[in-house]
C-alpha cells in the first residue's frame, strides 16, 4: 500500500509540471517560517508524499536556492543568498551616494521589476547619504544581499550613533527620546540642508527596516493592515547599522508610499504615523501630561498623525485630556486620530472629551 502510495505521487510529481512549480514555490515561500519541518508541510498542503517533498529540497540546493544542516532527522533549511557582497568604503567630500549605488548595489540587482530597483534606490541613497554626512565615521560598509525572495540591502558605519547624535544635537532626554522622534518624521540635525523625511519614507517603503544603534534596535514590518515596531535591547554596538528587506516581486511603488503620506491640494508630506509604546519606558504606564507633550512634540508639522495605541492596554485620563482636549484647542488643524485602541482606551478618550464640550 506504501508502496502503491509512493508510486502515485511520483506520478503526480512527475507527470504534472504545473503542481511541481507550485510545491517549489510553496518550499521557497514557507521554508523560513518552517525551516525544520518544511517537508511534512509541503507534504500536508499538496497531498503528496514527504519522499516527493525531500527530491524537490535536494533539487532545490542543488540549484542554490536552499541550503541545509543538521543530521537527517534534525536537517534545517533556509534560503540561500544567491548575491552577497559587500563594499568598504573610507569616509570623505568624494564619497557619492549615487555613484555608490550606480557602481557596486545596482549591478547585483538583475531580473529585478523597475518599481522594486526604484525602491531599493531611494532607501539605499537616502540611508548611505545621512550615514556620509550625519555619523562621524571614518568608515562606511555597504551591503546587498538577494535570495530567491528577498532583497536585503544595508549601511553600517563606526560613528557616534544614530540616537545619539539625535539625542545631542537636539537636547532630548535619551537615545530611546531620540528613537520616538526619528519615526514621526520631518526629524534633522541639519535642517538648511535636509528635511528629515529620508528615514520615515525609507522605513515605510520595504517590507522590514530596522536601525540598530548603540543599545537600541528599532524595527518596522509593514502588515497585511498595519505597521508593527518594535524596540528591543542588545549588547551595544558603535555606530549604526541599517538594513532593508523588500520582496523581489513586490508591487510596492515609490508613489504608493508618497501618497499614503501626502495631502491635498499640495501633495506634502502632511501625515505621519506613530507608535505611542515607543514613548514607554520599562513597565511604566501612560498616565501623565509630560508624557504626553514628549508623544505630541512637533505635531504641529503635520495636518494629521495617527496614533497608534498598538501594545497599549489602558491610558490615564491626564495622558488623553493633554492630547485630545489640551493640544486640539491649541492646534485645531492638526487631526489626530487614534489608531488600533482598546475599548478602554477608546472609553478614556471619549469620557475626555465628553467632560469638556459645551
Amino acid at each position: 500500500m506504501l508502496c502503491n502510495a509512493f508510486s502515485t505521487n511520483l506520478e503526480f510529481m512527475a507527470g504534472k509540471p504545473r503542481q511541481t512549480h507550485q510545491l517549489r514555490d510553496f518550499i521557497l515561500n514557507q521554508v523560513e517560517a518552517h525551516p525544520t519541518d518544511i517537508a511534512r508541510v509541503a507534504a500536508e498542503q499538496f497531498g503528496v508524499s514527504r519522499q516527493a517533498v525531500v527530491k524537490q529540497l535536494a533539487a532545490l540546493a542543488t540549484e542554490g536556492l536552499l541550503v541545509s544542516s543538521g543530521t537527517t532527522k534534525g536537517r534545517r533549511y533556509g534560503l540561500a543568498w544567491v548575491v552577497d557582497r559587500e563594499f568598504a568604503h573610507r569616509t570623505s567630500s568624494d564619497l557619492q551616494e549615487d555613484v555608490v549605488w550606480r557602481t557596486e548595489i545596482r549591478p547585483q540587482l538583475t531580473d529585478i521589476s523597475a518599481n522594486v530597483i526604484e525602491i531599493c534606490q531611494y532607501g539605499f541613497t537616502e540611508i548611505l547619504n545621512n550615514a556620509i554626512e550625519h555619523s562621524e565615521s571614518k568608515d562606511i560598509v555597504v551591503g546587498v544581499r538577494l535570495n530567491s525572495l528577498i532583497i536585503s540591502l544595508t549601511v553600517s558605519d563606526s560613528g557616534i550613533g544614530i540616537f545619539n547624535k539625535i539625542q545631542r544635537e537636539l537636547k532630548l532626554n535619551d537615545p530611546r527620546h531620540a528613537l520616538l522622534e526619528l519615526t514621526k518624521g520631518k526629524l534633522t540635525t541639519d535642517p538648511d540642508r535636509h528635511t528629515g523625511e529620508g528615514i520615515f519614507f525609507t522605513s515605510r517603503m520595504f517590507d522590514s527596516f530596522s536601525i540598530l544603534s548603540g543599545e537600541l534596535l528599532f524595527s518596522a514590518s509593514v502588515g497585511a493592515d498595519d505597521w508593527l515596531i518594535e524596540t528591543e535591547t542588545h549588547e551595544p554596538i558603535t555606530g549604526t547599522r541599517v538594513e532593508m528587506r523588500i520582496r523581489r516581486d513586490s508591487k510596492r511603488t515609490l508613489k504608493d508610499v508618497f501618497d499614503q503620506y501626502s495631502g491635498q491640494p499640495d501633495f506634502d508630506f502632511s501625515r505621519t504615523h506613530v507608535a505611542v509604546k515607543l514613548a514607554l519606558y520599562g513597565d511604566e504606564l501612560l498616565v501623565s501630561r509630560s508624557q504626553a507633550r514628549r508623544i505630541l512634540a512637533r505635531f504641529e508639522k503635520f495636518r494629521e498623525v495617527l496614533l497608534d495605541f498598538s501594545g497599549i492596554a489602558t491610558i490615564g485620563h491626564s495622558f488623553a485630556d493633554e492630547i485630545f482636549r489640551v493640544f486640539k484647542k491649541e492646534h485645531p488643524t492638526v487631526s489626530i486620530v487614534a489608531v488600533n485602541a482598546t475599548d478602554a482606551i477608546r472609553a478614556t478618550i471619549k469620557k475626555v472629551l465628553a467632560e469638556n464640550s459645551p
